[in-house]
């Protein structure tokens, strides 16, 4: 048992998380019975149309009271229930590890937790692919209310790794290795800073290029978009190391905002056209309470 240095199963967190739910409009066909309607139509509950029967259909769906007044040979559908495939990619590059006080990733992994609690309480199947410059995709997705904790030690492992040995961000290539894992279509929830040297219309190429919906959970600070230096001084990125002499006027200043704003309004965009969701985190604030924020009502519509 790897000791939960990172907090990840505290008790009243889990519990707040157990009282919300997501709820898919439609999910792929092709998963386990669970709680979500299905695009596939077959044997569920809850009746929902006719078709005209073709040979194969089974006998027992045709519907023999219609046969008997119109003559006509139809067969029942009925609504299919499946699970939601919840795909959770915490960032554990080293820029989410430069606080020395709450790192962002303690944050990221802390959300990840959560709705993966909420995922396996209602049944779906939930995976866990932390990622650097590399993604770990070791922890396959899993089922079951008793699973939290064996995701929780495989994403701690992940972490102790990340520590030891910090690599940069490479979201292209980690989104890349995930499409080519062929899992069933579901959600795709990615809690990052989204600092990538590679720049934002790199990440989103690939992004577009998989077929599940995207929620998207940014782990922020208020130094990140007004951030205090002034002067000459002397930076550090945080991902490559690179360090470079900046004299920081006003205008410099207003060139940066102007440039995280725009890269921060791609990444909602993509979000808003797929249909999917957006989340800041301030990661000085209360998790739960910020997560709360998706689910209206308890509620979040996937």
């Amino acid at each position: 048992m790897i000791p939960d240095e990172f907090n990840l199963l505290d008790p009243h967190f889990l519990e707040q998380a157990h009282a919300l739910r997501i709820v898919a409009r439609r999910v792929a066909p092709g998963g386990r019975w669970a709680e979500h309607r299905s695009r596939d139509r077959g044997q569920g509950l809850e009746f929902c149309d006719y078709r005209p029967y073709s040979p194969g259909d089974e006998l027992r769906s045709v519907d023999w009271n219609i046969y008997r007044r119109l003559g006509r040979v139809v067969i029942r559908l009925f609504e299919e229930m499946e699970d939601l495939p919840i795909y959770l990619l915490p960032d554990l590059s080293h820029s989410m590890w430069a606080e020395a006080e709450q790192p962002r990733a303690v944050v990221a992994m802390r959300a990840a937790v959560g709705l993966a609690a909420i995922g396996l309480d209602q049944h779906d199947r939930v995976g866990i692919f932390p990622f650097g410059d590399e993604l770990d995709a070791s922890t396959r997705p899993t089922s079951g209310r008793g699973r939290l904790a064996v995701l929780a030690q495989a994403l701690t492992r992940g972490a102790q790794a990340a520590r030891r040995n910090p690599t940069g961000t490479n979201l292209a290539a980690c989104i890349a290795k995930f499409r080519g894992l062929g899992l069933r279509e579901g959600v795709i929830v990615v809690l990052s800073d989204f600092f990538d040297p590679r720049g934002v219309d790199t990440m989103l190429r690939e992004f577009k290029r998989t077929r599940h919906r995207p929620l998207f959970v940014a782990i922020k600070r208020r130094e990140d978009r007004e951030p205090s230096l002034r002067g000459d001084v002397r930076v550090r990125d945080c991902e490559t190391g690179v360090v470079q002499d900046v004299s920081i006027t006003s205008a410099i200043l207003q060139r940066y905002r102007n440039t995280y704003d725009r890269h921060f309004e791609q990444l909602r965009t993509f979000v808003r056209r797929r249909h999917g969701g957006w989340l800041d985190i301030d990661a000085d604030a209360d998790v739960m309470d910020q997560m709360a924020k998706l689910f209206e009502g308890g509620r979040l519509v996937s």
